[in-house]
């Protein structure tokens, strides 16, 4: 398959989707970042039609590929795909992440709004619920999604495509490995603990421990997700 990640908002998760979810679980895929262009300290250069040309090119090369498209170059990825008639076809899906505050659920509405004008048909949009509170129900959360998509059929919508709040992601940050990483760890860290010659040192190992336990029962989540996503 061949994926772009994208919303016209920031903080849906995008990294987090592309990396833990799509990434381990896409045969020999190729993840590939479009992030910002800095010019200078001051500011950004808009995304140019070279820079497009050559995400295009790198994901025409590729068998399966997840292309992670930064919030600050979404809109001019978006208005260079209109330029290049059928560009939108080169994907298979694009999955788009969401969170329940207001105005990203507004952006999220704008985002398909942008790929169904340029003729991406629904079934290829796919909407992930992300951070969900455990306790909570996405059509508790996100009434106006529900309410967009019963009008107007743009995208796929599926209540089960829901990813939980869980601290994990950040620890997985604090200590720069990905959860397939974390879970192919072949260190013994309950041995690791007992030969500790200092406290920090104990605690080290018990916080990468516990961040592999926790991996095991967020992957098994992940592959449920994975599964309600492309069925």
């Amino acid at each position: 398959m061949k994926i772009a990640v994208m919303n016209f908002s920031g903080n849906v998760g995008k990294s987090t989707i592309a990396q833990h979810l799509l990434l381990p679980r896409m045969t020999d895929a190729e993840l590939i970042p479009v992030e910002s262009i800095n010019s200078d300290a001051s500011g950004q250069e808009p995304m140019r039609g070279e820079d497009f040309k050559e995400v295009q090119n790198a994901l025409l090369l590729l068998d399966s590929a997840i292309v992670d498209v930064g919030q600050s170059n979404v809109e001019d990825f978006v208005t260079l795909m209109k330029q290049y008639q059928g560009a939108h076809e080169d994907y298979d899906f694009f999955v788009v992440p969401t969170t329940s505050d207001s105005k990203q659920q507004r952006d999220t509405i704008s985002t398909i709004e942008a790929l169904s004008g340029m003729g991406v048909p629904a079934k290829k949009i796919r909407l992930i619920f992300n951070m969900v509170p455990p306790d909570r129900l996405p059509e508790r959360l996100f009434p106006g999604l529900f309410e967009y998509h019963k009008e107007g059929k743009k995208f796929a919508l599926n209540p089960a495509a829901v990813v939980h709040r869980n601290g994990i992601y950040d620890d997985l940050r604090g200590i720069d490995m990905t959860m397939k990483q974390i879970l192919e760890e072949s260190t013994d860290f309950k041995v690791k603990i007992k030969e500790a010659k200092d406290v920090a040192e104990k605690l080290a190992y018990s916080k990468l421990l516990g961040i592999q336990r926790l991996a095991q029962g967020v992957t098994l989540e992940l592959d449920a997700v994975f599964k309600t996503l492309f069925r």
